[in-house]
């Protein structure tokens, strides 16, 4: 490989989030941490020349966009996902979570039900709770080893009234790259029922060999104008410190109503450092990413075939995109308590523990494996090791 991927950086006391608060939120210091979803790898060089470039100019002052900028994403989206995106399609947000509280709070009233599907991104959550709306749970089933959807009760959810949806595309935690059929079934009933969907696929890019991200808007132009995508190259790049993100959505009111509520709140200026650090990944990244997937897919092998052989008891649900691994521990026979206990206390090691996604996620955790493979190596022996001897007891 061109990039070293197994080079250790040593994060610790750079005002990490991932790395410098585990004493604070695990009660000890020397946590090995694989919770949080950034990446223990440098961002492409391209990105830190832009950001280097930028910072010599010595003036931070006001910004604003570039044509170039949004040339980038648009050619990134036409190369990297067929799907044709219109420059004026695009508006600037500080982060995707701002992104789905916004659209919350702008389509639909206090009290209303918002669709999400569990277990799901803990901040879903959040942006539906506490814009006073009520959560419509939409649970994901297992076959075959996989998340799928359940169609039946979420038709009926719609004909209950729920008018918006968010749609985690690809999923997080489970992994899971909804293929074609899949969405197209789902745009078909929120049509149907007169359904917005926020599709949040900040990763998007992260599709692991031999699965394809499908862009919900790109299924037909009845299915776009209904939708509102959550996009950004933090995830893709790991530059989620830049706080950068956009929208894309062809339906001129429902981006109206969104660039509307920016400017209410003075969010609508260029950020001075993150579109040119956005502009150079995508237009000098891709081979970057190309080896990146190749990598995580490695470590994805490596975490499975480890759990399988040291912990059978526990169950590991197939990525088909991003870096995280979603593992059932209920085999291990501990409650919420117990996982922690035996994560921090035993093990040294802080993966996210599952009820945060919601009920449906108790007894499970997520591994981020976007980390050097001896870093997961150590992570998963100490693991492992800890829970042979914690479960014996």
């Amino acid at each position: 490989m061109k990039y070293d991927f197994d080079r250790v950086i040593d994060r610790r006391n750079t005002r990490s989030y991932k790395w410098d608060q585990s004493e604070k939120l695990f009660g000890e210091k020397d946590i090995m941490p694989l919770w949080v979803a950034d990446m223990d790898f440098e961002s492409p060089p391209a990105v830190k020349e832009a950001i280097l470039r930028r910072a010599e100019q010595g003036v931070y002052g006001y910004s604003v966009p570039s044509d170039s900028y949004k040339e980038a994403i648009t050619s990134w989206f036409r190369r990297r996902h067929d799907w044709k995106i219109k420059s004026e399609w695009i508006s600037d947000s500080p982060g995707i979570v701002t992104s789905l509280s916004f659209s919350v709070e702008l389509f639909t009233e206090p009290g209303d039900e918002v669709i999400l599907q569990s277990p799901v991104y803990y901040p879903f959550y959040d942006v539906i709770q506490m814009n006073d709306r009520k959560v419509a749970k939409n649970p994901l089933v297992i076959r075959n080893g996989r998340f799928e959807m359940d169609y039946e009760q979420l038709e009926g959810l719609m004909k209950g009234g729920a008018k918006l949806l968010l749609l985690c595309s690809p999923h997080n935690p489970g992994g899971r790259v909804w293929e074609r059929e899949e969405l197209l079934k789902l745009g078909e009933l929120c049509l149907r029922f007169g359904v917005t969907v926020i599709s949040d696929e900040i990763h998007c890019d992260l599709a692991l060999p031999g699965y394809e991200h499908i862009p919900f808007a790109s299924l037909s132009e009845e299915i776009a104008n209904i939708t509102l995508t959550t996009l950004a190259a933090t995830k893709t790049f790991n530059l989620p410190g830049l706080q950068s993100s956009f929208i894309v959505s062809s339906n001129p009111e429902l981006k109206l109503k969104f660039d509307r509520k920016m400017k209410a709140l003075s969010l609508h200026m260029a950020s001075f450092f993150a579109q040119g650090a956005v502009e150079a990944a995508y237009n000098d990244g891709e081979e970057w990413l190309d080896e990146l997937l190749e990598y995580v897919s490695g470590n994805v092998d490596y975490a499975i075939s480890y759990l399988s052989e040291h912990l059978p008891q526990v169950q590991v649900m197939q990525p088909q995109g991003t870096y995280l691994l979603w593992v059932d521990c209920r085999g291990l026979n501990l409650d919420i308590d117990g996982l922690k206990q035996l994560m921090y206390k035993e093990a040294k090691v802080a993966f996210n523990e599952g009820s945060v996604f919601g009920t449906e996620g108790q007894g499970h955790l997520r591994i981020n494996l976007a980390c050097p493979r001896s870093i997961l190596v150590e992570a998963l022996e100490r693991f492992c090791r800890a829970a042979a001897a914690y479960t014996a007891k």
